[in-house]
């Protein structure tokens, strides 16, 4: 039975809330992912509601479940309190202005058993012929994966390798841009080994950073051991995000060890990094040539058509409908990577269940200006640019600009000079003068040798593009 003990805390907390956010000009924002209601309370507990299940979910991601409760245990001073969210499936009439009815309100016929905890855990229904293992997340899958032109090397090779752990293409290792699959692909292979006779097996998804802090933990407590055999003992590591291990020398001979001694036991690796693992600076050459030796594959931003099935797939997991005109303005206009599509998805979708109306193309155009706006061409400086290409290569920005003819500054410098034209607007003239006041037969002639070497050198198309991500999250 409800007390509603803290019904006044609540209201309280979402003003609060409400003004700090409308402070920051982000008020659009906490009516979209702080729209929920309270419901009832006990001694120790306080119930509120959503309108749907992406709602929930989405708001678990955001931490917003988190930002409340911490804000409520501030004002009622009750440490121990708890926030337990259900979904109230809300019924909307096809009219706009329509009133809702009175069987809206909460009930526990109204409801989905899911429920936050005070780490607001969204308790998930679960296909009952999917097994859950502890470490991996079980939308992560190959069902779920859309390969195309830019993943389907990756796709199958993992395939394979989940089908045959340890003995096709062990370790395998995928690389490219943040948000391109690589962590998906990773934990697909887990799941799939997991579920198809592999429960018993010692399957172990970590990030690198995790890693190296259960090592260093592990030295300073004397447990050394314990950290040995737990890594060494195991059947199947997924290691994501190695390129974390750059000058951590320790770390990485730990790693070194590791890794010879699941390779002798024929135990399948897996890793992920962010560029070809031959570019991670500071990177113990052993333990390169131990990785390089494997299955190396790259994974390229989706094509338009693949951004297209990645949205359509996307939007049918959620179990709703978006009319093809946006699905193709949004593939049109996001070129960078699966979890940029994924937001602005969420954007559309939490437009909708707020005001009980999908938005048209209009509106879409103008929920989206923001995410549309950012990474454009105009917003990219050359001295970003150049900035990026000198660091890639441990050489100075003034070195770019120079007249040094080594290949050490020959090659940067018409890298930089190739991207800059692909990613401004500016002309060869004005971009002489932005390189130390060249010609424009010699900008031009620059361009023009990286654009043919390009044909011929996939690996060079792969690190500029490397490069292109690395400048466009420079500007994030």
């Amino acid at each position: 039975m409800s007390e509603k003990i803290y019904e006044e805390a609540w209201e309280y907390t979402m003003k609060v809330l409400h003004d700090l956010y409308k402070s920051q000009n982000k008020e659009d924002e906490f009516k979209l992912w702080f729209n929920m209601n309270y419901v009832e309370d006990t001694i120790d507990t306080i119930t509120v509601s959503v309108a749907s299940s992406f709602l929930q979910q989405t708001m678990q991601k955001k931490g917003n479940f988190d930002i409340v409760l911490k804000k409520l245990k501030e004002i009622t001073g009750q440490e121990d309190i708890k926030l337990n969210c259900i979904v109230v499936k809300e019924e909307r009439s096809e009219t706009k202005n329509s009133e809702t009815s009175d069987t809206e309100k909460p009930s526990k016929k109204s409801t989905e058993s899911e429920t936050t905890s005070s780490k607001s855990d969204v308790i998930e229904n679960k296909k009952s012929s999917f097994k859950k293992h502890q470490l991996l997340q079980e939308e992560y899958t190959f069902d779920t994966f859309i390969p195309g032109d830019n993943s389907n090397f990756a796709y199958n090779a993992s395939i394979a390798v989940a089908k045959k752990p340890g003995k096709e293409y062990n370790p395998i290792l995928l690389y490219g841009g943040s948000g391109l699959g690589k962590t998906h692909l990773m934990q697909a292979i887990g799941n799939y080994i997991y579920n198809n006779g592999g429960e018993k097996l010692k399957i172990c998804y970590v990030s690198a950073e995790t890693f190296t802090n259960e090592f260093i933990f592990s030295t300073k407590e004397g447990k050394t051991n314990a950290f040995k055999n737990k890594y060494r003992n195991l059947d199947v590591l997924l290691l994501d995000d190695i390129h974390f291990l750059q000058g951590k020398e320790s770390t990485q001979e730990e790693l070194f060890y590791t890794f010879n001694a699941l390779h002798e036991k024929k135990a399948q690796m897996v890793f992920t990094c962010d560029r070809p693992i031959k570019e991670i600076k500071n990177m113990a050459a052993r333990l390169v040539s131990r990785l390089a030796n494997g299955l190396c594959i790259d994974l390229q931003p989706p094509s338009y058509e693949t951004r297209v099935a990645i949205l359509q797939k996307k939007i049918d997991l959620m179990g709703k409908t978006l009319s093809q005109d946006i699905i193709e303005y949004i593939a049109k206009n996001i070129e960078t990577n699966v979890r940029d599509l994924e937001a602005a998805l969420n954007k559309v979708f939490g437009y909708a269940d707020l005001v009980g109306k999908t938005p048209d193309l209009e509106i879409t155009k103008h929920l989206l200006k923001d995410v549309m706006g950012s990474g454009t061409m105009e917003s990219i400086s050359i001295d970003v640019i150049q900035k990026v290409i000198a660091d890639n290569y441990q050489i100075s920005v003034a070195d770019l600009k120079s007249k040094k003819r080594d290949k050490k500054f020959v090659i940067p410098r018409q890298i930089a000079i190739y991207i800059a034209r692909e990613l401004t607007e500016i002309a060869y003239t004005e971009l002489g003068n932005e390189f130390g006041g060249k010609d424009h037969s010699t900008i031009m002639s620059a361009y023009n040798k990286i654009a043919e070497q390009i044909k011929i050198d996939s690996s060079l198309e792969s690190k500029i593009q490397l490069y292109i991500r690395e400048i466009k999250e420079y500007k994030k």
